[in-house]
């Protein structure tokens, strides 16, 4: 059994081999743009993968969810993110209390979805001469919800596809890159624990 399986892994690695010299045979420019790519690429879109795989849903794999900690309000979470965000210097730039919005348009009751929106301006102007593209990621969200059992969640995008899922980032962006996601994954950590 342990040849057999032995026979497999050496066949599996020798079809890798042959799939990456035709690879780079039929698409030479290709292949030498991937080697530019951040050392974490492959690592980042295989956990994005499995993700998919697990929940069968796009959105699901490509976010961060964390459970609020049980006999916390709304409220207490709101306000540690808050208070986090501040130890960082990172500004509260807007909130989107959603289901007041969605109560008074159907007129009926509506579970907790409030959008937070936090930002360092400077780093976003960083983020922006490198490719404006970034936008589409600014200013950082984070979501609580109420789902339907009554459990409070936090969403957030999962910052790893922007960081490394392409060329590298220059050094300095990079690294500032990272300290936001830290900064964002403090404010939702310590958010769900209401952790002062």
């Amino acid at each position: 059994m342990i040849k057999l399986i032995w026979n497999l892994l050496a066949l599996l690695g020798l079809a890798i081999v042959a799939i990456l010299i035709a690879g780079i045979v039929k698409y030479p420019s290709e292949m030498k743009s991937l080697m530019e790519y951040d050392d974490q690429a492959l690592s980042t879109y295989a956990d994005i993968g499995k993700r998919l795989l697990e929940t069968g849903d796009g959105a699901e794999a490509t976010v961060w969810k964390i459970p609020v900690a049980d006999g916390l309000s709304a409220q207490d979470v709101e306000d540690t993110m808050k208070f986090v965000a501040n130890e960082h210097n990172f500004k509260n730039v807007g909130e989107l209390p959603l289901y007041k919005e969605i109560e008074a348009m159907s007129g009926e009751p509506s579970r907790f979805i409030k959008i937070y929106m936090f930002c360092n301006a400077m780093t976003a102007a960083r983020m922006m001469a490198y490719n404006d593209a970034y936008s589409a990621y600014l200013p950082c969200r984070i979501t609580l919800v109420e789902d339907s059992s009554g459990k409070l969640w936090l969403y957030t995008l999962n910052m790893d596809l922007m960081i490394h899922g392409g060329k590298e980032l220059p050094p300095e962006l990079k690294e500032e890159a990272m300290q936001v996601r830290e900064i964002i994954l403090d404010i939702v950590n310590r958010g769900a624990e209401g952790d002062f």
